[in-house]
């Protein structure tokens, strides 16, 4: 076959894997142990373990397998297995489309290929919000990073990024890098968060902010950015319950340097030009028990599925997804939908088609004390649990043995009473 002039490659998979991160070499590892031989890991990068190798603090690794590493060690821990494994990798490898039949076309230094695979995981990750997602105004000078590029910058290429910082958004990175910069000797003025919670893991906020004097500032924004060359200040001002400006509250912080913590949108272009089923809300394929999307033979996991809290329950989960992708599940046309109820902001997976003991994940609205989770199914309630706490920057999970007697039902509804 020539295409453009060029010949193109032609290559089979029993499971090709976009994506080369921890859910992309979790899931391989998987796929090769539960039987598919012939596992090809596509990776747009240079390097194998996504954002892990710049992630240089510890924590990874502890619920999976007791031990804290570091992210690079963590990221090394699967390479080391999948190399072992003969796991075939594409690095510096751009995946153009795949279509309904699992065709996969791809470019790299020797050409074009076309990849022929009996099933797909897709585990394209995430990228990072920027300023222009929220709209900030004002001007547009130097020493605007979103937390990842800043984090980049220091942690692999050691370059500082600034000396007097302001942190807008108070998720985990943007936790993280306030602590790594006050290491580096900046000088951290404050992390602004829009909300009245910090969204963030509650002990990043006390190991990184709490333990080390910085400031948050809940319920606040940046309403303005100045500088002609390199930021000078951005105002900041209060918001009321409806995220509305209230007069009177700005304040100028001198600084020469913000950082963007604002959120992560799951990788879906390719899902997307398939007309693979998105969630609105998590912004990632709507898959069945078996990390299944509505397009047969496809699966989905890691940060392009939904934002994960941790990478040990991120692992965990696409390890399931490349065993199901070497099994070649077989989509039944009749499920059930699950619904995000009453205090929840969205559950995974989305449908059920098959009886069995199912494993869900899912997000609260706000945070809570003592609240109860109930599961029903056509007014039948089928989990009553008690929780301790539940916070938007935690999932929750658990498992549910589904009878065949309900995946005949129309819906099961997830709802939490607090």
């Amino acid at each position: 076959m020539v295409e453009h002039g060029r010949k193109m490659i032609n290559l089979n998979a029993d499971v090709a894997i976009i994506g080369g991160g921890p859910a992309g070499l979790a899931a391989a590892i998987s796929a090769h142990e539960n039987g598919a031989k012939n596992v090809i890991v596509l990776d747009r990068n240079s390097w194998l373990g996504g954002i892990l190798p710049q992630c240089i603090h510890d924590g990874f690794g502890v619920e999976e397998t007791g031990t804290s590493m570091t992210g690079p060690e963590y990221a090394e821990m699967y390479i080391k297995a999948a190399r072992k494994k003969g796991i075939n990798f594409m690095n510096e490898t751009m995946v153009l489309q795949f279509d309904k039949n699992r065709k996969i076309i791809a470019v790299n230094k020797k050409g074009l290929h076309e990849i022929k695979a009996k099933s797909i995981v897709l585990a394209m990750g995430c990228r990072e919000k920027t300023r222009w997602n929220i709209m900030i105004p004002g001007d547009r000078p130097s020493g605007i990073y979103t937390a990842g590029v800043a984090q980049a910058f220091i942690n692999l290429y050691n370059i500082m990024v600034g000396k007097n910082v302001v942190i807008l958004g108070s998720g985990d990175v943007g936790l993280i890098m306030a602590r790594r910069l006050k290491f580096e000797g900046a000088n951290v003025l404050g992390v602004v968060e829009i909300l009245p919670y910090a969204s963030g893991l509650p002990r990043n906020v006390v190991q990184c902010l709490d333990d080390y004097d910085i400031p948050l500032y809940l319920n606040h924004t940046v309403t303005y950015v100045k500088g002609k060359e390199r930021l000078e200040s951005v105002t900041i001002a209060q918001v009321d319950e409806k995220m509305n400006i209230i007069p009177g509250t700005e304040r100028e912080i001198k600084c020469d340097t913000l950082l963007l913590s604002l959120g992560l949108i799951p990788e879906n272009e390719l899902s997307k030009n398939v007309k693979i089923e998105l969630d609105d809300l998590t912004g990632g394929p709507i898959i069945n028990q078996s990390f299944e999307t509505s397009l047969s033979g496809v699966f989905a996991c890691g940060n392009c599925l939904q934002v994960y809290d941790t990478v040990d329950t991120l692992s965990m989960d696409a390890k399931v997804a490349g065993e199901n992708a070497a099994k070649k599940s077989v989509k039944q046309n009749k499920f059930i939908n699950v619904k995000a109820g009453k205090g929840i902001r969205y559950v995974v997976p989305q449908r059920i088609n098959e009886p069995g003991k199912i494993h869900f994940t899912l997000r609260v609205e706000k945070p809570c004390e003592s609240p109860t989770l109930h599961v029903i199914s056509d007014g039948i309630e089928l989990l009553k649990k008690k929780l301790p706490w539940a916070n938007p920057a935690n999932t929750v999970e658990f498992d549910i043995d589904i009878s065949a007697e309900v995946v005949k039902y129309k819906d099961l509804e997830v709802i939490l009473d607090d």
